[in-house]
């Protein structure tokens, strides 16, 4: 109870002092002094962590220090494995999803090859059995050399004539 009478009083005195413009004036060059001395304390501390101005320091602020350093550390390695770890998940999803897509294609292909034989068995009247390890993309046996290129192409019907028996030569 005591301290919260105290911290009352002393924000009263604050408060009444900033009403007055000299108190006001001391008030800021105190805040500035404290801040002036906590950069410092802060630059101090900064160039010991990085290996700076040790000379000073004893025994047990050197090794507070290194434990300073190692929880830091141990921090960052934390951190850095766990970024590696999302990164090898997020890359692992990835690849699932490559995968099933090749899947995919791979049925896309292999129905269009299907496709396409049943249409050179159309076009061509043959029965000749499909090779499904060919892996020239034909996906059928044209009985030539398998080295050999089949170009099919799609061209205009031309008009058939027809020679129709004349009946009145009877």
């Amino acid at each position: 109870m005591k301290s919260v009478i105290e911290r009352y009083n002393s924000v009263k005195e604050e408060h009444q002092q900033l009403l007055n413009p000299s108190s006001e004036v001391k008030f800021w060059q105190r805040e500035a002094a404290l801040l002036r001395q906590q950069l410092q304390n802060l630059q101090d501390n900064h160039r010991q962590l990085m290996g700076e101005q040790l000379y000073g320091l004893s025994v047990e602020d050197l090794q507070n220090l290194e434990n300073q350093l190692e929880m830091s550390l141990r921090g960052v390695r934390m951190k850095k494995e766990q970024m590696l770890t999302d990164e090898i998940q997020e890359l692992s999803r990835r690849g699932n999803l490559i995968h099933q897509e090749n899947v995919e294609l791979y049925k896309k292909v292999n129905l269009i090859r299907k496709e396409n034989l049943e249409l050179y068995k159309k076009a061509y009247g043959t029965n000749k059995e499909v090779n499904n390890n060919d892996s020239s993309g034909g996906g059928f046996d044209s009985g030539e050399s398998s080295h050999v290129p089949v170009h099919l192409q799609l061209s205009q019907p031309q008009p058939q004539t027809y020679d129709i028996p004349n009946k009145s030569k009877d």
